[in-house]
């Protein structure tokens, strides 16, 4: 972990990374490629330390409110979050100036902010985005070593429904000739109808693979699974899109049983209802008169 003074913040898209880099460990990931140009070890996590002071300064010049999402290219629950608390600080920024917030995350440390989310959903909008792609949790352990198992990513979920903060669930990626089965894709979308998901992103059963990614993830591959790099090697060779031999099928399944679950299974619906900021009346919360980053 190094730190560092950001200069800018928040896109024109409303979305921001407060961390650059990662040490979830997971042996798929695309933020690995050598097209986001990292310019240090992918595990040594980059902290922006005045990332606060600059959401601040950003929620102050918008002439309107809007979801402001963060997760897409680092985890912002990274484990040294305990500690530095930026996260928490950003989201009471959020609440502040009436922003909603949505986050992508496979961490079980998003529940020691599940009240400020609250919060924010009662004054604006809060949205969950928890990723679940393998029902095993053995097999987690060895997709995503360094995260919470899936079984305690759905008991996220269920604290939020609890709660009643939306969530959109990402199944991918559906690994070919590992999670690619339709046993693993319907425990999967149990627990997400079970938690009363709003939505769930899946693009197709497969994965995407880049420079940097794929070498990264071959490696794995021949360290947990002799020969499947070699499988993957002479099917898809160099392609970005690696889709699974099974995918007409379980695609259909996973069309299907949103259908008839009522779930948003569109990637471009999820992603406008992650967007959509509805007007709501002002409300009272034990957040108000707490200035941000006090306890």
């Amino acid at each position: 972990m190094h730190t560092a003074r950001a200069k800018t913040l928040v896109s024109r898209w409303n979305g921001m990374n407060i961390y650059r880099g990662c040490v979830h460990g997971c042996v798929y990931c695309d933020s690995r490629s050598t097209c986001y140009r990292f310019t240090h070890p992918f595990e040594d996590v980059e902290v922006k330390e005045n990332a606060p002071e600059l959401l601040e300064e950003a929620l102050r010049k918008r002439r309107a409110a809007a979801v402001i999402s963060t997760g897409s290219m680092s985890d912002p629950y990274q484990p040294c979050e305990k500690e530095l608390r930026l996260m928490g600080r950003c989201l009471e920024l959020l609440y502040k100036y009436g922003f909603g917030a949505s986050v992508i995350t496979k961490s079980d440390l998003v529940l020691r902010d599940l009240d400020l989310f609250e919060c924010i959903q009662q004054r604006a909008k809060s949205v969950l985005q928890m990723t679940l792609t393998v029902s095993d949790d053995k097999l987690s352990g060895i997709l995503e070593p360094n995260v919470c198992s899936t079984s305690r990513r759905y008991e996220v979920l269920k604290a939020f429904q609890e709660r009643e903060i939306p969530a959109v669930v990402w199944i991918t990626p559906l690994l070919p000739f590992l999670t690619d089965t339709e046993e693993n894709l319907r425990w999967l979308l149990d627990r997400c109808f079970d938690a009363g998901v709003r939505g769930i992103v899946c693009f197709n059963a497969g994965m995407t693979l880049r420079d940097g990614c794929r070498e990264y993830y071959y490696k794995a591959l021949d360290r947990h699974f002799p020969g499947m790099s070699e499988k993957y090697r002479k099917r898809y060779g160099n392609a970005y899109e690696v889709n699974s031999p099974r995918n007409a099928a379980l695609m259909r399944l996973f069309h299907e049983q949103c259908e008839k679950y009522g779930v948003l299974h569109d990637p471009e619906q999820c992603f406008r209802y992650i967007a959509d900021l509805p007007e709501k009346e002002p409300q009272i919360s034990l957040f108000d008169g707490i200035a941000p980053g006090k306890p």
